[in-house]
């Protein structure tokens, strides 16, 4: 007898919460990524044609061409890219996910997360760029990333490489569970991980400092500067423990949440690699000074899958400080945090709110539960500018298109009247 949908998400489930992401190493995206070519950019959201990309996204890639030596400039990098010399593909494809924009070339250094329960699978995610609002990620090119962007590749990746390879790997679950009981949500509040984590890496560290002090200092320094660092490891860790709920045949579980520079876009575990699209979220933002809602512009962005697992905008209540950087209140995080509880599966066993009585998180975002509430996944996302750089942070909210294509795929693969 053919198994029901709840039980096809039960397992699905069960590969969410019981995933166990390990950082392993760091290494080169030309080292480190399967299938990652000399030429290859990746950014962020579905597939599209070249000609579909704008603004801040199309930015970026072509940022990523300069930097990588791949062209002399934007017109040669333009050119290479529609002659396909120079190859876009979207972060999801090679098992990476992207911020905003969501830029990886073959040098940049990238975060090796592995699952070490179930599925073993590996997810990678590249690095914080550092506390200028002008990234490369969002949109920005100049010799102030780059420089930026180098002494990442040069300084603190190769420290914390050697402090994690010194270390054996460390486990990022708990961590996260720590943070989570000390005002983190994981994506627009890492205060607590990023600190957490880098005491993890001390006893490393100082064995490195022995050497190369000044080095070790300046790595640490990128750790701890504005407390973003861990957010990287959380999109990782999110995306590894994602990824092993996804492909369970007949589940409606959405494993993916994603936006290019025009469409936002879901995976759901039963419905294979397929992206079902929907127009842009609705932005609730607040914006940092002498900024406008007119400047707000989408240039992609993967975090959500943060969201995806269950934190981020599904654990609002345990980061009531974010009321400070992304506006809102505690009454309106508690309400929108509670209201997430009515889409989803069940409730995370490891990830919990002290708010809620150490309630578990809400998690593994139901299909049928979303159209059937009308309620759609809340994000909390950092928000770009339409001349580059980050203008804000705010909490937007999902467009149900995206999830009636996905119902509609649902009951043609599946010939059921409801999924």
């Amino acid at each position: 007898m053919a198994r029901t949908i709840d039980q096809a998400n039960a397992e699905a489930c069960g590969e969410l919460w019981t995933a166990d992401p390990i950082l392993v190493d760091i290494q080169s995206v030309g080292e480190a990524v399967p299938g990652f070519t000399p030429t290859t950019i990746l950014t962020s959201g579905p597939r599209q044609e070249w000609g579909e990309y704008e603004g801040g996204q199309r930015a970026a890639i072509i940022g990523g061409a300069l930097f990588e030596g791949l062209a002399k400039d934007e017109d040669e990098a333009a050119a290479l890219i529609v002659r396909g010399d120079i190859k876009v593909a979207p972060c999801h494809e090679y098992d990476c996910v992207g911020s905003l924009a969501g830029i990886y070339t073959a040098s940049m250094p990238v975060l090796i997360v592995d699952n070490a329960n179930g599925k073993k699978n590996r997810a990678f995610c590249n690095f914080y760029e550092g506390t200028n609002p002008r990234r490369l990620n969002y949109g920005v090119y100049d010799e102030g990333v780059r420089e930026r962007l180098l002494h990442v590749q040069n300084t603190v990746a190769p420290v914390v490489r050697d402090a994690v390879r010194i270390s054996g790997g460390i486990r990022l679950k708990p961590i996260m569970q720590r943070a989570l009981h000390m005002g983190d949500e994981l994506h627009s509040r890492n205060t607590a991980a990023s600190l957490l984590f880098t005491r993890e890496l001390i006893p490393s560290l100082l064995q490195l400092a022995e050497k190369e002090r000044e080095r070790v200092d300046q790595a640490v320094r990128a750790l701890t500067a504005d407390h973003y660092f861990f957010l990287r490891l959380s999109m990782a860790t999110a995306k590894a423990m994602a990824d092993a709920a996804h492909g369970v045949e007949g589940s409606t579980v959405v494993t993916a949440m994603s936006f290019n520079c025009r469409q936002f876009a879901i995976r759901v575990s039963g419905l294979g690699d397929e992206w079902y699209t929907g127009p842009l979220p609705v932005v609730e933002a607040s914006l940092f000074a002498g900024h406008t809602p007119e400047e707000i512009t989408w240039m992609g962005g993967e975090s959500t899958i943060i969201e995806t697992i269950g934190l981020g905008g599904f654990a609002q209540a345990a980061a009531f400080p974010l009321q400070a950087y992304q506006g809102g209140s505690p009454e309106v995080m508690i309400a929108n945090n509670k209201k997430m509880y009515d889409i989803v599966v069940g409730e995370h066993p490891d990830f919990k709110i002290p708010f809620f009585g150490y309630r578990g998180t809400p998690s593994g975002i139901d299909l049928r539960k979303v159209l059937e509430t009308g309620t759609a996944p809340i994000m909390n996302i950092g928000i770009a500018g339409r001349n580059g750089g980050q203008i804000g942070a705010g909490v937007v909210r999902a467009h149900l298109g995206c999830f009636e294509s996905a119902s509609s795929a649902y009951r043609h693969k599946y010939k059921r009247i409801k999924p």
